[in-house]
C-alpha cells in the first residue's frame, strides 16, 4: 500500500514541482497578465453574481438575496408575449443580414495585398481605415443629414434623375439596408487588417513556384493566399458567430422611431427599454440572459463544426 501511494503522490508532485518550475522562469509573463485577468475577474465574471435576478421578482430595496424567488416566470412571459416573435425575428434577421456580408474584409484584404502601387495602397488602406475612428453617433448624424427627403444629398440626386424624394429613415424596409451597409462602410477597413497581416505571412516562395507553374495571379489568389489564411478566417467567423444576437444595440436605437419600430425593435433595445426606462430590471435581466445563451449555444456548435470539418477553432 505504501508503494502504492508513493506511486499516486510523485506524479501529483512532480506535475506541481513543473508549474512552480515554469512560473518561476516565466513570472514577468505572468505579471503582464495579470491587469488582463484582474479586469476580466472584476468586470466581467464578479458581475455575473446579479444574472440570478432573471429568476427573482427584483425589489431594490430587498437587495438580490432578499427578493423572492420567482423561477422562470420572466421567462415565460416574455416567451408569451406578442412582441417575442417581432423581436426575435429583427434580431435575426439584422444578424444574418450583417453575417452574410463577412466575406467582404476578406476580399478587401485581398485585393489590397495584390496591390503593387504603394502610393496608391496606403491612400486606399487610410480611405477604408479612417470611418472606424468615426463615432457611430456621427455616423447617424451623417446618415440623417443625407438621406433627409428634403435636404439630403441622396435625395437630391433621385430627384434630378426623375424620381420622388424617398423618406428613408421612417421607411421600415430601408431600415436593415441602411444599418447594414453603414455598419459595412464604417468597419470594412478595419476588419481587413488582420487578415492582411495573416497575407504578410505567406511564404513568398509558394507564390513564385506557382508563377514558374504557369498559375495566373486568381489562381495564386485562391489556391495559396485563401487556404494560408483560412485558419484565421475560421476563428473570426467563429468569434462573429459568438455575437450573432448582439447587433449594434447604440447605432439601432440611435436610428431607430416609431414609423421604422416595425423592423427596428430588437431584443437589445428591448431590454434597454424595459431595464433602464421602465424599471423591470428582473424581466430585462431574463431577457438579456436569453439573448446571451443563444449566443454561447451556437459559438459552441460551430466551434465544434469548425473543429470537425477544417481542424481550426477557438479551443
Amino acid at each position: 500500500m505504501k508503494g502504492v501511494k508513493n506511486d499516486v503522490s510523485v506524479p501529483a508532485q512532480s506535475k506541481f514541482y513543473q508549474v512552480k518550475k515554469n512560473f518561476a522562469r516565466n513570472w514577468q509573463i505572468y505579471v503582464f497578465l495579470l491587469p488582463a485577468v484582474t479586469y476580466f475577474i472584476i468586470l466581467h465574471y464578479i458581475p455575473m453574481y446579479g444574472v440570478q435576478i432573471a429568476f427573482k421578482n427584483f425589489f431594490a430595496n430587498l437587495g438580490i438575496w432578499g427578493s423572492p424567488w420567482i423561477g422562470f416566470d420572466h421567462f415565460e412571459r416574455f416567451f408569451n408575449s406578442y412582441y417575442f416573435w417581432r423581436l426575435l425575428k429583427n434580431t435575426l434577421v439584422l444578424s444574418a443580414y450583417q453575417l452574410i456580408l463577412f466575406p467582404l474584409p476578406i476580399i478587401l484584404a485581398l485585393s489590397l495585398h495584390e496591390v503593387r502601387n504603394t502610393v496608391f495602397k496606403k491612400w486606399a488602406q487610410t480611405l477604408t481605415y479612417a470611418p472606424h475612428f468615426i463615432s457611430v453617433v456621427v455616423v447617424v448624424g451623417m446618415i440623417v443629414i443625407f438621406l433627409d427627403p428634403t435636404t439630403g444629398l441622396v435625395n437630391r440626386l433621385i430627384v434630378v434623375f426623375g424620381g420622388n424624394p424617398i423618406d428613408f429613415l421612417t421607411s421600415p424596409s430601408w431600415f436593415r439596408h441602411i444599418f447594414t451597409w453603414s455598419g459595412v462602410w464604417q468597419t470594412l477597413g478595419w476588419g481587413s487588417i488582420i487578415y492582411l497581416a495573416a497575407l504578410s505571412g505567406v511564404n513568398p516562395e509558394l507564390h513564385e513556384a506557382a508563377k514558374v507553374d504557369g498559375a495566373s495571379r486568381l489562381q495564386r489568389i485562391f489556391h495559396i493566399n485563401i487556404p494560408s489564411i483560412l485558419p484565421t478566417i475560421v476563428v473570426l467567423f467563429i468569434l462573429n458567430i459568438g455575437s450573432f444576437m448582439t447587433v449594434g444595440f447604440e447605432k439601432v436605437l440611435l436610428m431607430q422611431n416609431d414609423l421604422n419600430a416595425k423592423t427596428s425593435d430588437v431584443i437589445q433595445t428591448f431590454v434597454y427599454q424595459t431595464g433602464l426606462l421602465e424599471g423591470q430590471y428582473s424581466f430585462a435581466a431574463a431577457i438579456g440572459l436569453f439573448d446571451s445563451a443563444i449566443n454561447i449555444a451556437l459559438l459552441v456548435v460551430f466551434n465544434y463544426t469548425a473543429r470537425k470539418v477544417s481542424g481550426n477553432s477557438l479551443w
